[in-house]
């Protein structure tokens, strides 16, 4: 007599491999949604900004260099008056592109902020400043020259957010011009977590192709901190060529906040 399959394990055996694959899919959906509505809520927190600096180089005491550059840069407004902070290094590029100079005394560069305007999405400007500098973290805070009639949308910096390696962030820019300036949102983990000399969070490529300045948080909403750049002091080799060692990381929403700290009342 033949004896009848028995399907029943075969069943339960499918059903116990399909079950880790069933929270990783619901997770990935969650964070998608968070991510959309973080965006719709916050997007227009990421603002775009054109800078206009010109630049100089004196050798032996010669002008030998002038020029003028123009540039757009991304900056996280953090308070609903409309102080923002963006990463120096695209601010003031003296400081990077004259690295290592300094043991060349006949050789000096030169860069001055000429224009600073935040660039609406309807595609009107409004004149502003930098207000503060802070090089040892990549920090220039900016802010309208004017008040604005209306409070400015912020990401809110306290209470920020700190997340383990591998944790999931959202990510928000904005694009340039040719993608209309419109907001741009996308998903990225802590690939590693600095501790020392101090706290500094490594994110992947979507943060980065996010661009400087941008806001990174958490799936909650909470603000991890904004994308800078960090960099070793330029060593001269013995070629007499500087050489250095720099990488875009995501500063602490704690430490931003405590450099706001030092802005002079408007």
């Amino acid at each position: 007599m033949r004896r009848l399959l028995d399907w029943r394990p075969c069943l339960l055996a499918l059903f116990c491999l399909a079950q880790p694959f069933a929270p990783r899919a619901l997770a990935a959906q969650d964070s998608e949604t968070a991510a959309r509505q973080i965006s719709s809520d916050l997007g227009d927190a990421v603002i775009a900004v054109r800078v206009v600096i010109k630049t100089r180089v004196v050798v032996e005491g010669r002008q030998m260099n002038e020029g003028e550059a123009v540039d757009q840069l991304r900056a996280t407004i953090i308070d609903p008056s409309g102080l923002a902070v963006c990463s120096l290094s695209e601010v003031d590029p003296s400081q990077s592109l004259g690295m290592g100079m300094e043991e060349d005394p006949g050789y000096k560069f030169e860069a001055e902020l000429a224009d600073l305007k935040i660039l609406q999405p309807d595609g009107s400007e409004i004149p502003a400043e930098v207000v503060l500098r802070d090089r040892d973290l990549d920090l220039a805070f900016i802010r309208p020259s004017e008040p604005p009639a209306e409070p400015m949308p912020a990401i809110d910096l306290t209470n920020g957010a700190k997340p383990q390696v591998l944790d999931r962030v959202i990510v928000l820019g904005r694009l340039g011009e040719v993608g209309n300036r419109v907001p741009s949102v996308a998903l990225d983990h802590v690939q590693a977590v600095v501790e020392k000399p101090r706290t500094l969070y490594i994110t992947g490529l979507n943060t980065w192709m996010a661009g400087l300045g941008c806001p990174v948080l958490s799936l909650d909403g909470q603000a991890v901190g904004v994308l800078v750049v960090r960099s070793l002091p330029g060593v001269s080799s013995g070629a007499g060529q500087p050489r250095g060692d720099s990488m875009p990381v995501v500063l602490p929403a704690e430490d931003i906040l405590h450099a706001a700290q030092q802005v002079p009342a408007q």
